[in-house]
């Protein structure tokens, strides 16, 4: 009796394990498989000039003034999604004022709370990136260090988490996320040309591998900001890094991938040929003249085919006038991006960049964007 008491109790073991492993496997092979289809709602495309979502045109059979809007890709710049200071010395500089300390959970959390109504008013897409931008708006220096990656180009889990739920919302919303990698100030923390090319593959196989597609990668922000360390992210040789984004596939598929160059500047002949759509900023432009100047020029540039202009950054307001950079921009066809900071004597509700950020609608100039935004596109 004793024998056969064990024999069912060994059995009834095995039958155990041999059902829990069952549905361990079998929700690993469902986890697997609902990846890339609960991840891959919206899918950017580009055709000729025009952006398409899911197939679609942006902004479907729109026309603004008498100039068309369908295609465009409007955006602004908030590359703070993901910040935080690993920097035990610089860390209070971000202190919210309420609670009077900085909390990256908390930026994230209000960040992903506040995209619903940015994309109500006519938003498609923004700029993220995973070493950030000046958390003061513009700054000499950067003791900071917002930055996703270790010396070596491996990437941070914490970073990329926060990046992962960023572009998962997006996704969901149906909004395109243009993701830089590099920023200057930033880029030096990573040991030598090598730690940079690493990082570059480690930030397009985990865009890859999250089976997402509404991602448009910007290399670096400001190829030709003279503070970049590396050369490979200098306009002589940046190419060579979208070339490196343009290499690695999944089934056939690949991002699209360009950068930017600095306010005023035109790009040079090896960004536009290897370029998916081209990126220019519109700082230090005060004459809004100079916007459409920029964009004829840009398409005069050698290797130019019909491909996207896109500004994704433009410090220039004057939403209430009736001629102002983003207007602009619109009426030379070219896709425009909203770039607001806290500037002197401001306080917590200004400003898109400034840490710590409010990310609601929160300011006049804010206001005054999303409000143009929302007639040029004619969402209701």
């Amino acid at each position: 009796n004793n024998c056969r008491n064990q024999s069912k109790i060994k059995m009834k073991n095995i039958q155990f394990l041999f059902f829990a492993l069952t549905v361990i496997c079998c929700s690993a092979l469902v986890s697997g498989c609902s990846k890339n289809d609960q991840k891959a709602q919206t899918e950017v495309t580009i055709r000729g000039d025009k952006f398409f979502i899911n197939g679609i045109p942006t902004y479907p059979g729109r026309t603004w003034q008498g100039f068309p809007i369908e295609g465009l890709l409007l955006n602004s710049r908030m590359v703070q999604a993901t910040f935080d200071d690993l920097n035990p010395e610089t860390v209070n500089m971000w202190a919210y004022p309420d609670t009077k300390k900085w909390d990256p959970k908390r930026n994230i959390r209000e960040f992903l709370d506040a995209m619903p109504e940015w994309k109500k008013h006519g938003l498609l897409a923004f700029t993220v990136n995973f070493q950030g931008g000046s958390p003061q708006g513009y700054s000499k220096g950067q003791p900071w260090e917002n930055n996703a990656f270790n010396p070596d180009g491996t990437m941070r889990p914490d970073f990329t988490k926060r990046m992962d739920q960023v572009i998962r919302k997006a996704d969901e919303l149906g909004m395109v996320v243009i993701l830089g990698i590099f920023y200057f100030g930033q880029d030096q923390r990573l040991t030598d040309e090598t730690a940079v090319i690493t990082a570059v593959n480690n930030s397009v196989n985990w865009i890859l591998d999250q089976g997402y597609k509404n991602v448009l990668v910007e290399v670096n922000n400001e190829c030709d900001v003279k503070a970049y360390d590396h050369d490979i992210l200098k306009p002589d040789r940046v190419h060579e890094l979208i070339e490196a984004v343009k290499s690695e596939t999944r089934d056939g598929y690949r991002l699209l991938v360009g950068t930017s160059y600095g306010g005023g500047v035109v790009p040079n002949p090896n960004v536009v040929k290897s370029s998916d759509f081209i990126l220019i900023h519109g700082n230090g432009v005060s004459d809004p003249a100079r916007i459409t100047e920029m964009v004829n020029q840009t398409r005069q540039v050698e290797g130019y085919r019909p491909m996207p202009v896109l500004f994704n950054e433009d410090d220039h307001f004057n939403f209430d006038q009736p001629s102002n950079n983003f207007v602009e921009a619109v009426k030379a066809y070219a896709s425009w991006g909203y770039f607001d900071y806290r500037m002197k004597e401001e306080g917590y509700d200004q400003g898109y960049q400034s840490v710590p950020v409010n990310w609601g609608i929160s300011s006049e100039r804010k206001i005054g964007f999303f409000n143009l935004l929302k007639e040029i596109t004619g969402v209701q």
